[in-house]
């Protein structure tokens, strides 16, 4: 059970860690354990309250890029009745690219659902992974520093995106997979693997945060359905209200990220992921 003053709290702190490159599962699993609340992480009702939280920051971001997904969706169904990809047609190609992207979390998701069920209960794990995700911030940006291409102006973000190859989306939705680890962030993973093929700040951000709606809305698909069962109806409050908290907070965190990787990087990411986990797993040390 959640109180509703427990719920908004993980609803804010959600609504903002997702989209942030710190992990939001990751500041999820140590928060109960470092606020002394006698919560049980890898409780069926507590992961069906994460992925209620999730849900709404995807209906957030999905309303936030609602003109870019018309075109995307017209794309793919272009290309489905055409019965091919258009060079010319990057909605389409955007479109396939993101769902070649999101097949390796969604496969090692159900694959590996179980084992990774127990990592919500070790607090002190995820709170030195956390410190692992700063480090590959860290990492990450030194190396995208000799990788990214020169950004073309004259091209339109999408346009740029688009130039990615089968294999470059696989590898950005390998590295997205890391996110299935609490500690380790799904944007920041994903950001990473853009980086890495050689997208600028700006335009792997965007990729990221489109690539955020399909997987998330995959676990929704899956997960809230258990909320119309007799156990799960008692606690339904506390888990809409954690919804709502978690999209507002969405929202604000998509607007000022889509104009700060405009001209910023990781590295401040990096740096609070180190210390806040260094923090975590000494306070949990000494208990």
């Amino acid at each position: 059970m959640l109180s509703y003053f427990q719920a908004i709290i993980f609803g804010l702190v959600q609504g903002i860690t997702e989209l942030f490159p710190i992990s939001s599962l990751g500041h999820s699993v140590v928060l109960p354990s470092a606020l002394n609340w006698n919560i049980k992480q890898n409780d069926p009702f507590f992961l069906t309250f994460l992925v209620a939280t999730h849900t709404a920051t995807a209906l957030v971001l999905f309303l936030f890029f609602w003109k870019d997904w018309k075109r995307i969706i017209s794309g793919l169904f272009r290309s489905l009745k055409e019965r091919e990809i258009k060079n010319s047609d990057h909605d389409a190609q955007l479109g396939w690219l993101l769902i070649v992207a999101t097949i390796p979390a969604g496969v090692l998701g159900l694959l590996f659902e179980e084992p990774l069920k127990i990592l919500f209960a070790s607090p002190r794990l995820v709170a030195f992974v956390l410190i692992l995700n700063g480090l590959l911030l860290f990492t990450a940006e030194k190396i995208a520093k000799k990788n990214i291409k020169k950004k073309q102006e004259e091209l339109g973000s999408d346009e740029r995106i688009t130039k990615l190859t089968w294999g470059e989306s696989i590898k950005v939705g390998l590295l997205q997979s890391l996110a299935l680890i609490p500690g380790f962030s799904r944007t920041g993973s994903a950001l990473i693997g853009g980086l890495l093929t050689g997208l600028s700040h700006e335009d792997a951000a965007r990729f990221s945060f489109l690539l955020a709606t399909p997987i998330i809305a995959a676990a929704s698909v899956l997960k809230l359905p258990e909320l119309t069962t007799p156990s799960d109806s008692q606690v339904l409050g506390p888990i809409l209200t954690g919804a709502v908290v978690a999209g507002v907070a969405s929202y604000f965190s998509v607007r000022f990220l889509t104009k700060y990787f405009e001209s910023n990087k990781l590295t401040p990411f990096a740096i609070y992921c180190v210390i806040i986990g260094a923090i975590f797993s000494l306070l949990f040390f000494l208990r």
